[in-house]
């Protein structure tokens, strides 16, 4: 019978830093997944205090409020100059009747209106398009309808990159779900266009902490979860991580595993 192979502690420590690097990221992978979940539930508890959502009518809404810009760009095509001035003319009333609607509190009529007026104004005018994505965003802000509104906003920035007001409705927008990378940049933008922002500008103090603050308490929790697969996996040897050490290189700022001989 042969004689098992002793392994040296360096070659077991190779072998337990490979198994800790595949937990760390299998548990990465399941973190990431239940941050999205946690996410989607955070948006309907803030959005329904006294009701549960109905996700299949939200769909639907979005649904209905798709606008195939490239299916409106040929349908123009068989439109004369005369015909593009009037569905533009139509589409400036339409707008003027979502903003009253929108003073007045009608926000789902709004939503229409605005939804209306996108599909006949003519694709060449960027600018009036982008207000009226920008226009109809405000109006799902005020129904909940928080990520169609920043899907409404980035196509309103799309055809306008210097629309300040769409930055600002998705800076905030970006910052209530909880995605303050996205906001920084979104308000970066805003004190771009203008410097003398005051949201803006108090946003930029604000926001830096708060992205530190979640990356050191996310870098703790998964650090407590390899502390604790690492226990796991060494307890069969007799082992713990407090066998090891664990260095973080300065100018990589990853990590390495090595006995701890104190």
């Amino acid at each position: 019978m042969s004689t098992p192979e002793v392994k040296n502690n360096e070659e077991i420590v190779d072998e337990l830093t490979k198994d800790l690097e595949e937990k760390l990221q299998e548990e990465c992978s399941l973190k990431e997944q239940k941050n999205k979940d946690d996410t989607l539930d955070k948006d309907t508890i803030s959005c329904n205090d006294n009701e549960s959502s109905d996700d299949e009518e939200e769909k639907l809404e979005d649904k209905n409020d798709i606008i195939d810009e490239e299916q409106l760009k040929e349908s123009e095509k068989e439109l004369n100059e005369e015909e593009i001035e009037k569905r533009k003319l139509n589409s400036f009333e339409l707008k003027k009747q979502g903003n009253e609607e929108y003073k007045n509190g009608k926000y789902l009529e709004s939503i229409e209106t605005y939804t209306e007026a996108l599909k006949i104004c003519p694709t060449k005018y960027n600018s009036e398009r982008s207000i009226l994505y920008g226009n109809r965003a405000a109006s799902k802000i005020m129904v909940c309808r928080k990520k169609s509104a920043i899907e409404d906003c980035t196509k309103s920035i799309e055809l306008n990159d210097g629309y300040l007001r769409a930055y600002l409705r998705r800076a905030k927008l970006y910052e209530e779900e909880d995605k303050l990378d996205e906001s920084l940049e979104d308000f970066k933008k805003v004190v771009g266009i203008d410097p003398g922002c005051k949201e803006a500008l108090s946003a930029l103090q604000r926001l830096p902490p708060k992205i530190q603050e979640r990356n050191d308490k996310l870098k703790e929790e998964m650090l407590g979860k390899l502390k604790d697969l690492g226990n796991m996996i060494l307890k069969p040897f007799g082992l713990s991580t407090n066998n090891f050490k664990l260095d973080q290189n300065p100018e990589t700022g990853g990590y390495s595993v090595s006995m701890n001989n104190s």
